[in-house]
Parts: C-alpha cells; sequence; structure tokens
C-alpha cells in the first residue's frame, strides 16, 4: 500500500484520551489526518481474551523463586498472558529499574539496586526449566555502570549456552551510551540475534526518548551489521553452512533486528523513511507495533493504528529486503524464533549447523 493510501486510511475517529500540557497539541500538529481529535475507545482488532490465571500463577512462582524479572510484566506488554501460558517469557536482566525515563515505557525509572551477580545463573536455570529452543534477554539501561552492563549481559549469554547447549539466544540491547567496546563485549558472545531497538521516527526522539539520541541508536545497529557482514558464512559453495571460529553452533554472526511503535503522531511517508535507514545499514528484521498508553503518566496514543495499516508498512519493508513483523499487538518479541528463522532463509544461513 502506497505511503499516502496508508496516510489516508491511519486515522480511526474522534475522542478524548486525557490530557498532558503543550506535549498532546504538538502530537496533534504532527499527526496523520484524522488522529488530531485523539484516538476514542479501543477499536475491535486491540480487544485481548483474559489470560489464564493458572499460567499467570505459575511463571510468577518460577520467577520469584529466582529472583528474576520479565519485560513482559514490567513493560505491561499485552502479550504476557499468551507468552505464559504458552511458557515462554523475555527475561529482563540488570534488575528492575531504568535510569532513563522515556515517556512511553511502563517500567520504573530511579536509581537502581546493585547488580544481582547470580542473576545470569538464575535466567538460564529458569530458562531451561521451561524447556526454551530460543532464548529471549533484554534490560533496563543502566547508564550507572561503567560498560553499560555489558559484561553481565556477556555472562548471562553464557550461563545460557551452559544450560541449553542447542538454544538460540536473542539479546534486546540498550545503546550502553554509543560505547564501541560494550557492544563489542556483547558480540564477542556471539548471540543469534543482537536486537536493539529505534523505538520511533527520528523527528519524535525529543518527545518519547528525551535521554536517547536516533543518531546513536542506528549507529549500534550499524555496528552490529558491519561485523555480522565481516563472519558471514558463504551462502552457497565452499564452505555454505559450516561453524566458523569464534561463532555459537548456529555457524552464523548475528541476525540484526530492531523495532518500532506507531500511533505516536508519526505519519506513513516517515514510516517509510525510517524503514529506508534501516535497511540502508544492514538491519534484517524489524518488528512494529501499536503503542498503548501504559498510565495517564504517559504519551498519549494519537491514534490507533488498522491492521491495514501494519500490512502495508510490512509490504514495504519486505520490498527493501527486511523480515518485518507488524501488527497492533506485535513486540520486539513477538514470534522472535519464527522471524530469526526467517531471517536465516532470506540471507542463505538456513544450513547453517
Amino acid at each position: 500500500m502506497p505511503a499516502e493510501s496508508r496516510a489516508r486510511v491511519a486515522g480511526v475517529g474522534p475522542g478524548d484520551n486525557g490530557t498532558m500540557g503543550e506535549k498532546i497539541d504538538d502530537a496533534a500538529a504532527s499527526a496523520p489526518t484524522g488522529a488530531t481529535g485523539g484516538p476514542g475507545p479501543k477499536p475491535p482488532w486491540l480487544k485481548k481474551r483474559l489470560p489464564s490465571a493458572a499460567a499467570m500463577a505459575g511463571m510468577d512462582r518460577l520467577l520469584r523463586s529466582r529472583r528474576l524479572h520479565t519485560v513482559c510484566e514490567g513493560a505491561a506488554c499485552p502479550n504476557r498472558g499468551e507468552c505464559f501460558e504458552s511458557g515462554t517469557a523475555t527475561f529482563l536482566i540488570l534488575g528492575d529499574t531504568c535510569t532513563r525515563d522515556c515517556r512511553f515505557c511502563a517500567i520504573t525509572g530511579g536509581s537502581p539496586s546493585p547488580l544481582d551477580t547470580e542473576e545470569p545463573k538464575h535466567v538460564a536455570e529458569a530458562a531451561g526449566a521451561l524447556g526454551l529452543s530460543h532464548v529471549v534477554i533484554t534490560s533496563v539501561t543502566r547508564d550507572d555502570l561503567a560498560d553499560g552492563g555489558a559484561a553481565h549481559f556477556a555472562a548471562t549469554i553464557r550461563e545460557v549456552r551452559r544450560a541449553l547447549p542447542g538454544a538460540t539466544v536473542e539479546v534486546l540491547i540498550p545503546d550502553f551510551a554509543g560505547a564501541a567496546e560494550a557492544l563489542n563485549t556483547v558480540l564477542d558472545e556471539a548471540p543469534e540475534v543482537l536486537n536493539h531497538n529505534v523505538e520511533t521516527i527520528p523527528r519524535l526522539y525529543a518527545r518519547v526518548r528525551p535521554q536517547a539520541d536516533f543518531e546513536r541508536s542506528l549507529e549500534v545497529l550499524r555496528r552490529a551489521a558491519a561485523v555480522a557482514t565481516a563472519a558471514a558464512p558463504p551462502s552457497t559453495g565452499e564452505g555454505a553452512g559450516s561453524r566458523r571460529e569464534g561463532l555459537p553452533a548456529s555457524g552464523h554472526p548475528p541476525v540484526v533486528k530492531t523495532g518500532f511503535m506507531v500511533g505516536l503522531g508519526e505519519t506513513a511517508d516517515e514510516v517509510d523513511a525510517l524503514l529506508d535507514r534501516l535497511a540502508e545499514v544492514g538491519v534484517d528484521v524489524v518488528t512494529i507495533g501499536q503503542y498503548l498508553r501504559p498510565s495517564s503518566r504517559h504519551l498519549p496514543v494519537v491514534e490507533y493504528v488498522p491492521p491495514q495499516v501494519f500490512a502495508g508498512y510490512a509490504s514495504y519493508g519486505e520490498e527493501l529486503g527486511l523480515v518485518v513483523v507488524s501488527g497492533p499487538f506485535v513486540r520486539s518479541s513477538f514470534e522472535a524464533e519464527a522471524a530469526y528463522r526467517q531471517a536465516l532463509r532470506r540471507k542463505g544461513w538456513g544450513a547453517c549447523s
């Protein structure tokens, strides 16, 4: 679907979604046609069934017994019920308190507690107890740590590999304040997927991610992609599918992944431009989901983006060679293993073992 067509169908009608001073006016002024009155009540495509209380309680017991956190809970993910019912979770390391205060995020901000040195082992134990074949690990941002928590990420990857040698590992990392050595610390452990979310279009950074920088996030992805390109196994011919020194059992360098939200006042053209830039720096997988306001303290939703618009974004991204997982409830770890496998096939790495 062309950008112009997506923009025309993006708005879903007027309504009142609360007030947050002048920032609402800023968002409304930049919103696509039809969204300036606010999104109104949630449309039918944003309704979900209640999760199983037993599944939620069982996961809670497993996590609390090991003093673990999940982004599913901390970020109030709308998919956590289904994930917990299916026995999966995205582990949140480096504690549960973030040193930044992004205006879209439900995770608590403030002064974090000291690192739990047993956390990497506990993550591995929980992943083993769940029998995960694809382990997704993310974190709060820890600007208070000299390396941003990179060594803790590395330790967690190593522990998971010991506990589940056949599993693949996906890490969703912060920007490490742009420190290349911190990123290299994580990349040296050769996770199968290196994810860093850009979260929104560049124009909205000052409002949505005031302590972050779009170009810095893009540089994280560019550096990860450069490492992946340099270490990539040949897709055909002699050596195709073989394991290379320094790579995990999967035999390939990291698939590079990112994600962002819509419904914050971006236009369809701006989303297309963002996808262009992500493809240019070498990203393999992109997730696109609807922003949902966690509380009245957070940025209001400017629009509820219809499913056909998400489909249009996916089509455009696929034309650029990206694997795009796009939909109202899509989040970073949504169908993570399937997206990883699809990226391997697209890159010709499907035979790696």
